[in-house]
């Protein structure tokens, strides 16, 4: 098991590694698994990668993202709206007309339906780097179309199918379009993908992630 010190600096390397983020202005601490990003980007996107970068480093179980965002060109809130749902439009995976958008000082909301999870992820992908937005918040509700039974079973099938997890260590149940993740996995990113496993059955619309991040 690695030490506080030791995991601060695998994610302060893997963070100056990768060349998608200028992390200069990026503090790291850790304790116990948990690792905390502060200081600041110049973007959402920036933050939003930071903390993707920091989840795949083994031995995190747990983090808390305060990078504050500094833009360097402010955008009323009009032109943010305008540029997402130009956005949305022409993005052929989400049904734009049910997906209202709301901004209120660079925070984007999205809310209304939508019939897949790829496809409240796609929405949220394609205002995230959109030039002035400080954050997203991602209301789009996934309108459950099968049942629990067969929610379950495509979920057990598809990380029996995953090269990366170990399926006889996780439990999934289903309730409507709620799904319970259980278990014990080796890394944070073993945790990500199971999570990304059940997101991707039809009719799901809730997942609740109690997987435990241990050896």
């Amino acid at each position: 098991m690695k030490t506080d010190s030791e995991l601060r600096r695998d994610v302060e390397r893997e963070l100056e590694w990768d060349p998608s983020i200028d992390a200069r202005n990026i503090g790291v601490a850790a304790k116990n698994g948990v690792v905390t990003l502060t200081g600041y980007v110049s973007s959402y996107s920036d933050k939003w990668r930071a903390e993707r970068i920091a989840k795949r480093v083994a031995g995190v179980t747990a983090l808390a993202n305060d990078v504050e965002v500094k833009l360097t060109n402010e955008r009323t809130d009009s032109d943010i709206a305008e540029a997402a749902r130009a956005s949305l439009k022409t993005d052929s995976r989400v049904p734009a007309d049910r997906i209202k958008v709301i901004v209120e000082r660079g925070w984007i909301t999205l809310e209304g339906t939508v019939d897949y999870y790829y496809q409240k992820s796609a929405a949220e992908s394609d205002v995230r780097y959109l030039m002035g937005v400080k954050g997203v918040t991602n209301a789009l509700l996934v309108t459950p179309k099968v049942s629990p039974t067969e929610v379950r079973m495509k979920i057990e099938e598809a990380l029996k199918r995953s090269a990366q997890l170990d399926a006889n260590r996780i439990s999934v149940e289903a309730q409507g379009g709620k799904v319970i993740l259980s278990g014990t996995v080796r890394s944070w990113a073993e945790r990500e993908e199971a999570e990304l496993a059940a997101w991707a059955a039809p009719g799901v619309s809730q997942v609740d992630n109690r997987i435990k991040v241990g050896n």
